[in-house]
Order: C-alpha cells, then structure tokens, then sequence
C-alpha cells in the first residue's frame, strides 16, 4: 500500500496531492451525464493510483452505492476499511479466492458456466446465498462467456444458493469511432440478452457501459448501471475517429510532484546521465529530481518527457534512472536544491497532465497514473 498524509510536508522528496473533492466532482459530473443509470466507481489498482480507500470513502460519503474492484484482496480491502456500499469483483477468480466472496459480502462477476458452478458448489457447502453477475464476451475475446445463452440459461436454472442479479459484458474499443466494433458489440449484447430472456434469466441490473460511453454520450450502452474508472480520476478516455462532444466537464484529481536535490551547471558538450545518452548543446543547468523509474516515471521519457519547473516547461535530459531525473532547467527562473518540480499537474499557466506524460512516453493515461509507486506519499485535500 502506498503511505499516505494529509500534510504534503516539505520533507517529502516525492508526493502526489490528491482533491477527493474533485473526485466527488467528476462522479457527480459523471452520474448527470449517466441519464439516470448508476455510476459505479471503479477503484481497482488502488483508484487508478489515487487511493482506493481514501476514494471509496469519498464517494460512498457522497452517495455512490457501487464499487468495482480486480480481485477479492481489493474488495476485501475496503470492507475492512467501513466501505459498506456493493463491490463487484471483475477481474475472475481462482479457487482459494472464493471464500472471500462470503467472508466480505463481495460480488463477483463469473466467466463461465464452469466458474458458475464452482461458486454454487463452495456456496452449498458453506450454506450461504451469494449474489453474483455473469460476464458475456461480446466480442473483447478476453474475460467473459462465450458459451450459448441456452446453456447458460440452462446453468442457471439449476442454481440453488447463488442468485444471479446481473449480466454484464465490456466494449473492447469503445472510444473508437472509426471501426465500428461498438455497434457490433451493442448487437450481439442485445442479441445475447433477448436469448436470456427468452430463456428465463432476466436479471436485475445490466451494464456494459465504461468511461468512455458516458463521456461521449453513447446511450445504448447505459442500461441499468456504467462502471467509470479512468474519467472518474478527471480524464475522458481518447477519442479515435470523430467523437460525439464530450457530455461530462472532467477535471483531473491528482498531481505529482518532486524535490529537486542538486542543481548543477554544466559545460557545453558534457554527458549527462547512463551511457550518456544526452549532451549538453551549450552551456546548461541541470536539476536532478528525485523521481525516477521505481516511483513510476517511464523509462521511455529518456530524451522525450517534460516536467514543470518554476512555471515553465522543462525536458527531460538524459536516461531516467530508477531514483532520479535529470532536467534541463536552463530556460527556467533560478532554482534551488529542496524546490518542487511539477511531473503532472499545474504550475501557473502551464500545464502538464497524465495525458500529456503518457503520450511522450508512448503509452495510455492508465499506465502513468496505476504505475506511480509507494514512495510517492499521497496527500489529501
């Protein structure tokens, strides 16, 4: 787990300031943009590094009744920690994870007809109810049923201790407007659902909605519930192709910051860093930044990242190294050993998101903010 204060003090060498009150936000911008579905708030991978407790507290204080997790360890994290609201396990299980579900009221979401009935069978021997919500690959080709309804039904029909309350699926590319793949995946979801139906397996709740249907305003993927991870922490999933307008006015919640512990001036020509990847083109100062690749900057951002320092855009110079930086703060007002440097965030005018640090290093959003590590403090506001 990662430490957490709510004093970012000046002898942290690197924190992460987080608004729960712009998280309570976004979720509230979120639900309006929902259309009356329920917004569960997903917090796996510690609240996409924001703090799965301290958030879920945050938002069941605000009035969110869902919670979605990747394994019962997380789910069973926040009951420990007085979460009382529903907490939908997505990511599969295996078997020694099943007790848990009873242990901490968690609901699972099941892959097949073959975990469906493991879970019946731990659930008669323990003689307890569990409500549960079956998982339909509608075309990810990753987690999820691909067995006909019929069978499925059939399963169903047999259970005695779970009760299956929902069903479920995820679109693969569902900021993608060019390919088309989301109207092939609403069809064989709806395909899937009439056959249920038809069946006899009309659950309660239905979702297949992620953050990006709710940003872009793609109804038909609503139903009964959407689960909102990457645009609950202020970020709307990329958008290929032409998008619809984005119906939710996010803001992102964290910021990360670093100290810098040595400012040196350095000749034209000079190295800086491993294998000497960068040298200097004229005369330059150099900041070494205490973040590197073990507190989760990305190694990729060798020669290609930036920071924000003293107000200004500064790069990245030199290899990254796994407990430092090095910046090139030439351009930038005087600094000094101990002054803050901004990795993602604000400073005046200037800013420099999750966004924008994922595309230097050519990843996604989700990489940056889940791979900020357990030295980086959070600090609450």
């Amino acid at each position: 787990m990662n430490s957490s204060s709510n004093d970012c003090s000046p002898a942290l060498r690197t924190w992460a300031e987080i608004s729960l009150g712009q998280v309570r936000a976004n979720w509230l911008e979120l639900r309006r943009a929902a259309r009356g579905a329920e917004v569960c708030a997903v917090v796996k991978a510690n609240a996409y590094g924001h703090g799965a407790v301290p958030v879920s507290r945050a938002l069941e204080m605000e009035g969110a009744r869902w919670f979605a997790v990747s394994n019962a360890a997380e789910g069973a994290e926040l009951r420990r920690a007085g979460i009382q609201g529903r907490i939908l396990v997505m990511g599969g299980f295996i078997p020694p994870e099943m007790d848990a579900f009873f242990e901490h009221s968690l609901t699972p979401a099941v892959h097949s007809i073959e975990s469906l009935l493991a879970l019946e069978q731990r659930a008669a021997a323990l003689a307890r109810p569990l409500a549960v919500h079956i998982k339909l690959d509608s075309g990810m080709g990753r987690l999820g049923s691909r067995e006909p309804a019929a069978d499925i039904a059939r399963a169903a029909a047999g259970l005695r201790f779970l009760q299956i309350e929902g069903l479920m699926s995820h679109l693969a590319s569902a900021s993608d407007f060019v390919r088309g793949q989301n109207e092939e995946q609403f069809a064989a979801f709806e395909e899937a659902l009439e056959t249920l139906a038809a069946a006899g397996l009309r659950p309660a709740i239905i979702h297949l909605a992620s953050s990006a249907p709710v940003c872009y305003g793609l109804a038909r993927a609503f139903h009964h519930l959407v689960r909102t991870g990457l645009a609950l922490y202020g970020y709307a999933p990329e958008p290929r192709g032409d998008a619809p307008p984005l119906q939710a006015a996010l803001r992102p919640a964290l910021a990360w910051k670093a100290r810098i512990v040595e400012v040196k001036d350095i000749p034209a020509g000079a190295p800086v860093g491993y294998n000497a990847r960068w040298r200097a083109p004229r005369d330059s100062r150099i900041a070494v930044v205490a973040a590197g690749y073990a507190d989760g900057v990305p190694h990729t951002l060798a020669g290609r990242g930036h920071v924000l320092a003293a107000g200004r855009i500064a790069p990245i110079v030199g290899a990254v190294s796994m407990d430092v930086i090095t910046v090139d703060v030439t351009e930038c007002p005087p600094l000094v050993r101990g002054d803050a440097v901004t990795l993602i965030g604000e400073e005046g005018r200037a800013r420099h998101d999750a966004a924008d640090f994922a595309r230097e290093a050519g990843v996604i959003p989700y990489v940056i903010l889940c791979a900020i590590g357990n030295r980086v403090v959070r600090c609450y506001r």
